[in-house]
């Protein structure tokens, strides 16, 4: 069973998966920001991987995925530092991105090496479901990652069927069709929500962009099994004198 599943099997609710972007706010900031994640309450690390053109990503993960390219993070500097992270990271990993630069590094390449530095999943909203199933879905399970699909208001039963039957680990319910770090009115979105939760899905669903703070959390994860942080966190990170702290004081003001 994967670290996923265990923790999807033990916390039915109020999960709550941190992004932050590899190499930021310095470049060997990546193991300090996870350790920090894992000592105050998130549940799941997912680990932006920098590109210089995130298609679904708002400024503020952009500007940090230009800070990090800027302080020289790659696929080969994170997984030297992804290395040795099991000796003291036990939370599930999992590695968001787009595929360009995965398949500059060799995509069978990248996912034996996400499995070796003890990454658990996968999340790249630019690989479509028909090249999934045709090409690049074998070679990940293969390695035995999950990988996780999104979903947005827009996307059909049918669509949303498809896709959950493709996803392991988790469905990523988009709580808008824009970027990450607007704010979102979730009350809005309540009839999207409430499809999820009647069409029994096989997968856990977690609900981003958007989720910034104490009410946006409780409020995603009452119509989910939990959501998804990254620009607030990376708002708090930027400039902090110290990750722990600016950490222990972010994740406080979320889950207390």
């Amino acid at each position: 069973m994967s670290r996923i599943a265990k923790l999807f099997g033990s916390k039915k609710q109020n999960v709550l998966n941190v992004y932050c972007t590899a190499g930021f706010p310095e470049l060997n900031s990546t193991l300090a920001v996870m350790k920090a994640l894992q000592q105050h309450g998130a549940d799941i690390v997912e680990l932006g991987m920098p590109y210089s053109d995130p298609l679904a990503d708002g400024p503020v993960i952009q500007d940090s995925s230009m800070k990090a390219l800027e302080n020289g993070m790659s696929l080969s500097v994170l997984f030297s530092q992804l290395k040795d992270c099991r000796k003291e990271i036990s939370l599930p990993i999992v590695l968001m991105g787009y595929m360009n630069p995965v398949l500059q590094y060799g995509f069978e390449k990248f996912c034996a090496d996400a499995a070796a530095a003890g990454v658990d999943g996968l999340i790249l909203p630019d690989l479509p479901p028909y090249e999934f199933e045709t090409e690049y879905g074998a070679i990940i399970n293969k390695y035995g990652l999950d990988f996780i699909f999104l979903v947005t208001p827009e996307t059909s039963e049918a669509r949303i069927r498809q896709l959950d039957n493709l996803t392991s680990g988790f469905l990523y319910a988009v709580s808008s069709s824009s970027t990450t770090g607007k704010d979102k009115d979730l009350k809005a979105q309540e009839g999207y929500f409430r499809k999820l939760q009647e069409m029994e899905l096989k997968n856990p669903v977690l609900i981003g962009f958007g989720i910034k703070d104490k009410a946006s959390f409780e409020a995603a994860a009452g119509y989910a099994n939990g959501a998804i942080i990254g620009s607030a966190y990376i708002k708090a990170l930027n400039n902090a004198a110290d990750i722990d702290k600016a950490t222990s004081d972010f994740l406080a003001s979320v889950l207390k």
